[in-house]
């Protein structure tokens, strides 16, 4: 497949997708840290755990759409995750920096979504594999930060965490459809699926379970 002409609002560093691809690496290389930092492991597994979280599912995104792995050209996404590990091995034991966690995730989860379905879009990806993309995008680093911790994956909880990346995603594919522009596309998706998570964490939605035979 051919990929369409990347406009300039996805691929300059000062513009607000850059800004959030870079965020979004951040905060979930953080996760990955504290996960690592849950278990009492040392800072160089620190900072293994907040790579790959951090760059997992934006690698596994480019190899499906064929792109160049982003971080293989670009050191700094690397350079980020080392420093997000280093900040957390800083920080030291806090009560709240576990709770952190999850509101860390949250973020990672709407940005990268939008962030996935971003580049998919510019590389000629159909809308609704867009979505998809974004999805994976968002989830899959965490997907691995857990195998590696040991932890239940977010694929088998019921709490609201992958459904909000897809809102993110969708939301951004089906605005940009209509018209909006990039940067209110993206602040748009990222609020929403923002808010989703965090009613999930506030208030404990979840989706409903399969139902068991009467």
């Amino acid at each position: 497949m051919t990929a369409t002409v990347l406009t300039p609002e996805i691929v300059a560093p000062e513009r607000l997708l850059a800004v959030l691809d870079f965020a979004g690496v951040a905060v979930f290389a953080a996760t990955g840290a504290l996960a690592a930092a849950r278990l009492k492991q040392d800072l160089v597994t620190a900072a293994f755990f907040a790579a790959i979280t951090g760059v997992g599912g934006g690698t596994l995104r480019d190899l499906l759409i064929g792109a160049p792995v982003f971080w293989v050209t670009d050191w700094r996404y690397v350079a980020v995750c080392i420093a997000a590990a280093v900040a957390v091995w800083l920080i030291g034991a806090r009560e709240w920096r576990f709770r952190a966690l999850l509101w860390l995730d949250a973020i990672g989860l709407a940005a990268y979504g939008v962030l996935g379905a971003a580049k998919a879009e510019a590389w000629g990806v159909p809308p609704l594999i867009c979505v998809v993309m974004g999805a994976l995008t968002a989830c899959f680093g965490g997907v691995v930060r857990d195998l590696l911790a040991g932890q239940p994956s977010i694929l088998l909880r019921r709490e609201i965490t992958v459904s909000a990346a897809i809102l993110a995603a969708a939301v951004y594919v089906a605005a940009t459809r209509l018209g909006l522009g990039d940067w209110p596309a993206a602040i748009l998706g990222s609020l929403l699926g923002f808010g989703l998570r965090a009613g999930a964490l506030r208030k404990g939605w979840s989706l409903p379970a399969f139902p068991a035979r009467g």
